[in-house]
């Protein structure tokens, strides 16, 4: 099954959709902005080269900049 993302712009429209799927008996969930960041990193991490072997100290040396 496919989802849709939707971003309200207020607090009171995130509470007046997520009532509305509520009402219509469509599963819903509110995700924080950690979820939004653990999503786009999974993504992330499927698009990766695994191929390519990289040093420990370059991962170090890059995370440091």
């Amino acid at each position: 099954m496919e989802s849709i993302v939707i971003s309200p712009k207020s607090r009171s429209e995130l509470k007046f959709v997520f009532e509305l799927l509520s009402k219509l008996k469509i599963s819903s969930r509110v995700l924080s902005e950690e979820d939004k960041e653990d999503i786009g990193l999974s993504v992330l991490m499927k698009q990766v080269d695994r191929k390519r072997k990289v040093s420990r100290d370059t991962v170090l040396r890059n995370l440091k900049k």
